[in-house]
């Protein structure tokens, strides 16, 4: 007798296509005042948000990941610097049942592109004449969870406060 082979789930397939920087802003409120950097001790607030789109090719998703870095000066609460930060990717995604799909996009694409970004930001950050400011890993599923729960309430967006 012999015995039937189990179903076999499909196959996880994942490619990045592309990733990019789709929009970017740095201000240095330093530097607009005339102000030297060695006066200054930075304090940083990272807010981070998501968003995820189907393209128009059969399997092709876009991740958005949006930082907004501020710096103020921990002596006065004055202004130092803002960067803002879009950065994209392009994934190809096959196999991934469709209830779990917006999760893996807003979780995985985004832990992907992650290490491009934090690199963006320091070089940005040291080119701009401050300290190269490394970005703390962020915990994508907190971040998918806390969403799920503010859409749960009905409540509006917001950027989540990182520290």
């Amino acid at each position: 007798m012999s015995e039937q082979p189990a179903p076999q789930a499909p196959q996880l397939k994942m490619s990045v296509l592309a990733q990019y920087v789709r929009d970017m802003s740095f201000e240095n409120v330093v530097a607009q005042k005339g102000l030297s950097s060695a006066e200054v001790q930075p304090e940083m607030q990272v807010q981070v948000s998501l968003d995820a789109r189907k393209r128009p090719a059969e399997h092709q998703y876009e991740v958005i990941t949006r930082f907004k870095v501020t710096a103020k000066n921990k002596t006065d609460d004055a202004p130092l610097y803002l960067l803002e930060v879009d950065y994209a990717g392009i994934f190809h995604v096959e196999g991934i049942p469709e209830e779990q799909l917006h999760m893996f996009l807003m979780i995985e694409c985004p832990r992907i592109l992650f290490p491009f970004v934090r690199r963006i930001v320091s070089d940005v950050t040291r080119d701009g004449g401050f300290p190269p400011f490394n970005l703390d890993m962020v915990d994508f599923v907190a971040l998918y969870r806390a969403e799920l729960a503010r859409r749960a309430e009905n409540t509006p967006p917001a950027d989540k406060p990182l520290s």
